[in-house]
């Protein structure tokens, strides 16, 4: 009945004055429509979430891949690197070579006039492919960080090799707490990050990602 009433009041609009029953007419249509768009943007949402998802294991993949691919360990890329640049190592990584698909690791050593080499190690054979200076200005902090510090770099990766595939080792110098930093993948293609005391050499978890992680989601 109710039905009925509103069909013959929208009638008796539109004799009336025919303008206002077709905006009561295209009311129902135009909530459709917004209803439709809010779908369509919740679904292009979802798309770029698992568009996003993708990437990141894709990015997985091809960290777990390139350490696969490395014949020589962390360790040993940059024993390399100080047979060619005498000094002392900062950091070492396994990464392309000018985003190209080339892998090689990437290791960088403080000499002694202060100067900053990246020295190109190939993985396969830990022959040195080269090394160019790197214009610096912070290396008096790096310094003022290894100060009293008796683990070296090469000693830090081989402390992280025991879990896993080291595929970096670098010098965390910010804040009260300077360690070396390591990151090791497993044969699955698990990611840990791992601090190693400069003093001691022990090795813990890092869980400062994970925390910076949370107050994301926060």
């Amino acid at each position: 009945m109710k039905r009925n009433i509103v069909i013959a009041a929208v009638t008796a609009a539109a004799l009336i004055g025919g303008g206002t029953a077709t905006a009561l007419a295209t009311t129902g249509d135009d909530q459709g429509s917004a209803r439709q768009a809010a779908n369509t943007r919740l679904s292009e949402d979802d798309g770029r979430d698992d568009q996003d998802g993708a990437d990141a294991q894709d990015d997985r993949d091809d960290d777990a891949a390139r350490a696969a691919s490395a014949d020589v360990t962390a360790s040993e890329a940059i024993a390399s690197a100080l047979k060619h640049t005498p000094g002392t190592a900062v950091s070492a990584e396994l990464d392309d070579e000018d985003d190209s698909d080339k892998v090689i690791w990437k290791v960088d050593v403080l000499s002694g006039d202060n100067s900053l080499h990246s020295v190109r190690i190939d993985p396969s054979n830990g022959k040195v492919l080269g090394s160019e200076t790197d214009d610096e200005d912070d290396t008096a902090q790096v310094r003022a960080a290894l100060k009293g510090s008796s683990v070296t770099a090469e000693e830090a990766a081989k402390a992280a090799a025991g879990k896993g595939t080291v595929t970096s080792v670098d010098l965390d110098e910010d804040g009260k707490n300077k360690s070396w930093e390591a990151e090791t993948r497993k044969s699955g293609g698990a990611e840990q990050d791992w601090k190693i005391d400069l003093g001691t050499g022990k090795v813990t978890a890092d869980h400062s990602d994970d925390q910076e992680d949370a107050d994301d989601q926060d």
